[in-house]
C-alpha cells in the first residue's frame, strides 16, 4: 500500500474493518488523496463499486489513473465531499453500502511548499485546496483584527489569538505578508514555545487553512449528505485529526443515534423528535496504536468514528454549527 501511494493512509486496517466493504456493494471515499483507502477496498472486495471524490486538482491524475487500473469498479469524481448527493445524483440516495471520509489536510499537501499549508517549509501563503477563491494571505492581510482574533480563536483554538491578531495588523502595515515564513516567524515571536515541543504557528496556520477551505462547513455537509445516501445497514467512516473535526462528528453521530430517547427541546410541548438514523458501531473514538505511531507518527491525533445507517428517514436539515 505505502509503496502505490505518496503518504501513508491512516488507521487503514481500523477503516476497512469499520466500513466492512463487500462483494456487490457500493462504496464511496469522499476524501480521495492519494487513494490509499480506496485501493484497499477494493482490494478487500473485488465484487464492489467504489466512487472516490477529491476537490483538490493534484488528486484527479491520480483517481484517473486508479479508474484506468479497475475499469468498472471505480469512478472518480472532481468536488467537494459537501456535495456528493449531488454529484452522484438523486438515483444514489439511499443506494450506499459505505462512505469513508478523512478529514482535513493531507501529507501530500503539507510536504508540498508551493502549496502554503506548512509552517515549517517556506511557500507561498495559499492553502487552498482547490486553489481557487480567496487564499490565506487575503485572509491576513485584509482582515480586520477582531475577526481575524476570532478565526484563530475559533479554528485554531489559540488562547493568545488577540495577541498574534495584533501583531499581524501592525506588521502588515509595513509590508503585506506573501510567505508561509514569514507568518510563522511573527507567530514564534508573539507566541511562547510549548513545552510538549510544538510549534507555536501551529494552531495559527490549522486556523487559517480551515477558514480558506470552509473545512468544519464541508464537514457539516458531507455528514448531512451521507445520512441522505447511505442504505439501511449503510457503514460511515470518518476519520479527524484534531478536537473541532472530531466534536463535530461525535455530536452528530450521538444526535443522530439517541433521538428519540429524550424529549427534544426544539420541538413544542416537549414532543419527540425523530428516530435514529444511525447506530453507533463503537461508543468510543478509535485510535492509533503503537506500532501505527511508530510507522506513522502523523497520527497521533487521528480519530475513527462509526455508525451503520438504521431505515428510520433522514433528519431534516438544519443550519449548521460551523456554516
Amino acid at each position: 500500500m505505502s509503496a502505490a501511494a505518496p503518504h501513508l493512509p491512516v488507521l487503514l486496517t481500523e477503516v476497512i474493518a469499520a466500513i466492512a466493504p463487500q462483494d456487490g456493494g457500493r462504496f464511496l471515499d469522499g476524501t480521495f488523496g492519494a487513494g490509499g483507502y480506496c485501493r484497499a477496498i477494493l482490494a478487500a472486495a473485488p465484487g464492489c463499486h467504489l466512487t472516490g471524490i477529491d476537490r483538490d486538482p493534484t488528486a484527479a491524475e491520480r483517481g484517473l489513473a486508479l479508474e484506468a487500473e479497475h475499469p468498472g469498479r471505480f469512478a472518480f469524481v472532481a468536488g467537494r465531499f459537501g456535495e456528493m448527493a449531488r454529484l452522484l445524483g438523486e438515483d444514489a440516495i439511499g443506494t450506499l453500502d459505505g462512505i469513508v471520509l478523512d478529514i482535513g489536510v493531507s501529507s501530500m499537501q503539507i510536504d508540498e511548499a508551493e502549496r502554503g499549508f506548512s509552517f515549517s517549509k517556506d511557500g507561498p501563503l495559499d492553502m487552498r485546496m482547490e486553489r481557487d477563491g480567496l487564499d490565506a494571505a487575503d485572509i491576513v492581510n485584509t482582515t480586520p483584527e477582531a475577526d481575524l482574533a476570532n478565526i484563530l480563536y475559533r479554528y485554531g483554538e489559540e488562547r493568545l489569538s488577540r495577541r498574534i491578531a495584533r501583531a499581524i495588523v501592525e506588521a502588515r502595515k509595513a509590508q503585506p505578508f506573501r510567505r508561509t515564513g514569514e507568518l510563522a516567524t511573527l507567530v514564534r515571536k508573539v507566541v511562547p514555545r510549548h513545552p510538549d515541543g510544538i510549534d507555536p504557528a501551529t494552531r495559527t496556520f490549522q486556523a487559517l487553512r480551515i477558514a480558506v477551505n470552509d473545512e468544519l462547513g464541508e464537514l457539516e455537509r458531507g455528514l448531512a449528505a451521507a445520512e441522505t445516501l447511505l442504505a439501511p445497514g449503510g457503514r460511515l467512516v470518518v476519520v479527524t485529526f484534531h478536537s473541532l473535526e472530531d466534536r463535530i462528528v461525535k455530536d452528530f453521530l450521538r444526535d443522530r443515534s439517541g433521538a428519540g430517547a429524550l424529549p427534544s427541546r426544539h420541538l413544542p410541548h416537549g414532543g419527540v423528535g425523530p428516530r435514529p438514523s444511525f447506530s453507533l458501531i463503537q461508543r468510543r473514538a478509535v485510535r492509533p496504536g503503537e506500532d501505527e505511531l511508530a510507522r506513522n507518527p502523523r497520527a497521533r491525533s487521528a480519530r475513527l468514528r462509526a455508525a451503520a445507517r438504521t431505515e428510520a428517514p433522514a433528519w431534516p436539515q438544519t443550519t449548521g454549527r460551523a456554516a
